[in-house]
């Protein structure tokens, strides 16, 4: 510090305090939110905080400073403790007849009140997932709507509630469904549903979760306007009903037989309390076959990754896909699974 000119000093002490941020934010998976529901918003900023430490990491290698090694330390503890926020490998594809696709796809009540603009989105909705043809589709957000024809899949269970404006979830299954049933949450909208499926002599189990919203409005003009104590508190809110639910999703899937897929939008990071309670032992099709960052939200200038696709350790994953296509606030995904 002493070497330093008064305003690389004021420099050093903002990338001090962006290291120390992203150093809590590795331990606050491990903090339930119920206790520190405030100090665990950090973990929503955590692609945030490893780019600008990168851009900081950058600024004092082209000046030959040794305080570089702060966020460059803070970096490699981040990819052991999260893995990297941006897979450089190629996407994995291997080819098996025993191979089936599971696509999880937020729909936004397929564009019912416009949010993006034009008359053709449920159409070209529909035509994507066709064009795409999954063996499995899990939505969150689903509406019975009918300009959305998907009765090529054979079997189906939706979840929906309100009285006269019905929405909810929907599994969607080319292959038998044998049982169905739901994981109530209190008091909200959001559920979890599942169905048993049966797929030549396997028996699987497909959840179909939805966590509680934090009802942020993405737009950067739109946050800009927000109260910051308010929109903490209503995070902080959420955090807490999303442990709820965590739980009582965990409470299900503890007596479960079957092997198992969890699809859906957690609402939350991979870096997140409930990311991480709810992925347990399963893999995270993305991290074990994707590329790129696998973004799932239409977040401005971050890659935000809240949709999940998780299969358990018997299954292999042969293929994960993240889609570009903007027909909702979510952008869908779909993962290559097989039971060998």
């Amino acid at each position: 510090m002493k070497n330093l000119s008064f305003i690389n000093k004021i420099i050093y002490i903002a990338n001090s305090i962006v290291a120390m941020l992203l150093l809590l934010s590795m331990v606050f998976p491990y903090l339930p939110p119920k206790t520190f529901s405030f100090l665990s918003v950090i973990n929503l900023g955590v692609s945030f905080l490893i780019l600008i430490n990168a851009l900081f990491c950058i600024y004092w290698l082209i000046r030959r400073k040794k305080q570089f090694l702060t966020s460059l330390i803070v970096l490699i503890i981040a990819y052991i403790s999260f893995g990297s926020l941006y897979k450089f490998a190629a996407s994995k594809n291997v080819a098996s007849e025993q191979n089936f696709k599971v696509m999880n796809y937020n729909v936004r009540l397929f564009n019912l009140y416009k949010w993006i603009p034009g008359n053709e989105v449920e159409k070209d909705l529909e035509a994507f997932i066709k064009g795409e043809a999954p063996d499995v589709l899990s939505i969150q957000e689903y509406q019975p709507n009918e300009n959305i024809d998907l009765s090529y899949f054979k079997y189906k269970f939706e979840k929906l509630s309100g009285q006269k404006f019905k929405h909810g979830q929907a599994i969607f299954s080319k292959f038998p469904i044998i049982n169905t049933g739901s994981v109530e949450f209190p008091k909200t909208a959001n559920n979890a549903i599942f169905v048993d499926v049966v797929k030549e002599k396997d028996t699987i189990r497909i959840y179909n979760i939805h966590l509680e919203s934090l009802r942020i409005d993405t737009k950067i003009e739109s946050l800009r306007k927000e109260d910051s104590e308010r929109l903490l508190e209503r995070v902080g809110s959420a955090f807490k009903r999303q442990q709820n639910q965590a739980e009582l999703f965990l409470e299900h899937k503890k007596k479960c037989p079957y092997k198992m897929i969890v699809c859906g939008d957690f609402n939350n990071t991979a870096f997140s309390y409930v990311y991480r309670k709810i992925k347990g032992d399963l893999n995270d099709s993305f991290k074990e076959a994707g590329n790129g960052f696998g973004r799932t939200h239409d977040f401005q200038f971050l890659p935000i990754r809240i949709d999940f696709i998780l299969a358990d350790e018997a299954f292999s994953v042969n293929g994960f896909k993240s889609y570009n296509e903007h027909f909702s606030d979510h952008y869908p995904i779909s993962a290559t699974l097989s039971l060998e």
